[in-house]
């Protein structure tokens, strides 16, 4: 059956190869939700607006797997002709050596280079290709997880990526405004559930003190430098369940956001809960970035 032929090698050219992998880039989506009680972190891409507004770009639903770069970006070689868009972290976009738009589609041809370059702010940049990233999911879900080591490994030099059949039409968008990496990153969170493992000075330091990024951080949680948090009691609290930006306080007293790779389960008592809508800035937060904690009451 010559169509049949036809069809299985144009599918197979539908793939990137990589070129550059970058200090870290990974596979994300929306991740996999629903597992905690499996031990399964959610995951899923750490800037989710950002990954949905390229997705909306290259004409792909908002679900679909994206490239998430980390600091100094990435290099793909397509087989086939694809349909791009790079948001995110600002950052130098080339084909073949040639300036193309950050924030806006782009037509790679067969055998071109794609360059996303360092990000010049913030620090994760997100590759969508019209048809999305077509690996293998494990639990519903395409994304890596860095803790688990659920998913697909983060790229290597010569890694091949299969890329989706394309759903739909190319959008008929040019470009998108995009929010701008904080200068100064502002978390509000509820407190507790254990703020009462603190003494009453803790919460009024976390909430009115400077903390800054610290360059631990990663795609597990926002570690900060600042001042200590001190603990009203000295005896351990059993592992308990953990949720997605849980303000875990360690043994250093410095408090640690948990983002989209937290373990599910944690023996750190947790001082406060981050509101998920202020968790995408975090994504974007390079080290240094001042962060202040703002208490908007228990719900």
């Amino acid at each position: 059956m010559p169509h049949e032929h036809v069809r299985t090698r144009r599918m197979k050219d539908r793939a990137l190869v990589v070129v550059r992998a970058g200090a870290l880039t990974t596979v994300q989506d929306r991740g996999r939700p629903g597992h905690a009680h499996l031990g399964v972190p959610r995951s899923g891409a750490l800037d989710g607006p950002a990954a949905a507004l390229v997705n909306r770009l290259v004409g792909n639903p908002p679900d679909a797997a994206v490239l998430e770069t980390t600091l100094t970006g990435c290099a793909v070689r397509p087989r086939a002709e694809v349909v791009v868009a790079v948001g995110g972290a600002p950052c130098p976009v080339t084909v073949d050596g040639r300036p193309a738009a950050w924030g806006a589609p782009v037509r790679v041809g067969a055998g071109s280079l794609l360059d996303v370059g360092p990000a010049v702010a913030g620090v994760r940049a997100y590759v969508a290709v019209f048809g999305g990233i077509a690996v293998e999911p494990v639990l519903g879900s395409r994304s890596t997880d860095l803790l688990s080591g659920l998913g697909p490994a983060p790229l290597a030099d010569g890694a091949v990526l299969p890329l989706g059949a394309p759903r739909g039409l190319l959008a008929r968008v040019d470009v998108a405004p995009q929010p701008a990496p904080p200068d100064e990153l502002i978390l509000r969170v509820t407190p507790g559930p254990r703020d009462d493992w603190f003494t009453s000075d803790a919460l009024r330091t976390l909430t009115s003190r400077a903390y800054h990024v610290s360059p631990a951080s990663n795609r597990i949680g926002l570690r900060t430098v600042g001042p200590s948090l001190e603990r009203a009691r000295s005896d351990e609290l059993p592992s308990e369940g953990m949720v997605l930006g849980a303000v875990q306080v360690p043994p250093d007293g410095r408090p640690v956001v948990f983002l989209a790779d937290h373990p599910t389960t944690g023996g750190y008592p947790v001082i406060a809960v981050v509101r998920p809508a202020d968790l995408p800035a975090a994504a974007q937060a390079v080290p240094g970035t001042p962060v202040r904690f703002t208490a908007v009451g228990r719900r």
